[in-house]
């Protein structure tokens, strides 16, 4: 038993290695189960092995769980902890001179609003990648205050003027129910500012009465008219987790899903957005730009046959997430790339 745990835990030799990833390109690029004799021809180049050694070694690979033998055929595939290795140890990744043109092309920045920006950005990514792209829109509370603005409408009308970071603007208009002179509303737009510019919309939801306390609510009844319109003015109904998706159809043109059941799990994954909230909100912190979940490790079964690849880009100071969600079967260099060029298209121009 313990001659079991050291060979099932121990680390791979160099050769392993470049047969543990020869393995998974190949596996890769046809979707077939890889037998000796194409993993000979495929390593004739780098490794002068004969198609039993080759099978030797394959038998140790799967006795540690790397690759896998289904049942109908003599090649093997990759496993979840395979494609973990394989995904660890990527050093470079690549994208064509196409497909960064195409992104720098499609993804139109100036004179959209943020919604167009992120319908486009999804559907390029679904586009160039062929999976299911998604892109988690961050919550607006998390976005910081650049100015509040206040213009007079009537004599009890005020509109709130709200400018955010990243160009978004909001508008809130409050009614009283006594007049208000005009005249002190540059000094209560002043002393609002010198409080709120810098801080989130969610700070200012909880604290805002603390803020602005220092202004007597007799002599200047517009600060009571703040403080009791707070969740008016920071509309609670506009932090909702939101979701853009695209590119639903392509998973389905991939073999893993030719099957009746494999096409079921695939509807169901698309039409219940919560699964794919749920994992945005559970994969912890992007180390490094980027974040890859194969599998099992989601811990989910509808994910079982999927992987997912995630980097985050910032909306002024908020943080939001976008990947591709595809079989495991992908080319994981070029779907990083694809993914880190699209979040550092987005995160750049938000800066402009």
């Amino acid at each position: 038993m313990d001659n079991f745990f050291k060979i099932k835990n121990r680390e791979l030799s160099e050769r392993e290695q470049e047969i543990l990833r020869s393995i998974i390109n190949l596996y890769i690029l046809k979707a077939s189960p890889v037998g000796s004799r194409s993993l000979s021809k495929y390593l004739e180049d780098k490794l002068n092995l004969s198609a039993a050694s080759l099978r030797n070694i394959m038998s140790d690979l799967e006795e540690m769980d790397y690759i896998s033998h289904p049942h109908t055929s003599a090649g093997r595939i990759p496993t979840d902890k395979g494609y973990r290795f394989y995904v660890d140890s990527l050093s470079n990744f690549n994208s064509s001179e196409n497909d960064i043109i195409t992104i720098n092309q499609s993804i139109i920045i100036e004179g959209n609003d943020n919604d167009q920006i992120f319908k486009e950005a999804t559907k390029v990514l679904g586009a160039l990648s062929q999976y299911l792209s998604v892109i988690k829109i961050p919550q607006i509370l998390d976005i910081k205050v650049q100015k509040m603005q206040l213009i007079s409408l009537a004599s009890t009308r005020l509109l709130v003027v709200l400018a955010l970071d990243s160009n978004i603007v909001r508008t809130v208009t409050l009614e009283a129910d006594f007049e208000f002179n005009t005249k002190y509303l540059d000094k209560i737009s002043n002393y609002i500012n010198e409080r709120v510019s810098g801080k989130s919309l969610r700070f200012l939801r909880e604290n805002f009465a603390e803020l602005v306390s220092e202004m007597g609510y007799r002599e200047y009844p517009l600060i009571r008219l703040f403080v009791d319109s707070v969740d008016k003015i920071f509309d609670t109904a506009q932090d909702k987790d939101k979701i853009v998706t695209s590119g639903t159809q392509n998973l389905i043109n991939h073999p893993e899903f030719d099957v009746l059941s494999k096409v079921k799990s695939v509807i169901e994954l698309v039409e219940n957005e919560d699964i794919i909230v749920h994992l945005l909100d559970n994969f912890g912190e992007i180390n490094n730009g980027i974040k890859v979940m194969i599998g099992s490790e989601m811990d989910n079964t509808i994910m079982d046959d999927y992987s997912i690849i995630l980097s985050s880009y910032s909306l002024g100071n908020a943080i939001g997430t976008i990947g591709v969600i595809g079989p495991k079967r992908m080319n994981y260099s070029r779907m990083i790339n694809l993914v880190q060029g699209v979040s550092s298209i987005i995160s750049t121009q938000q800066k402009n």
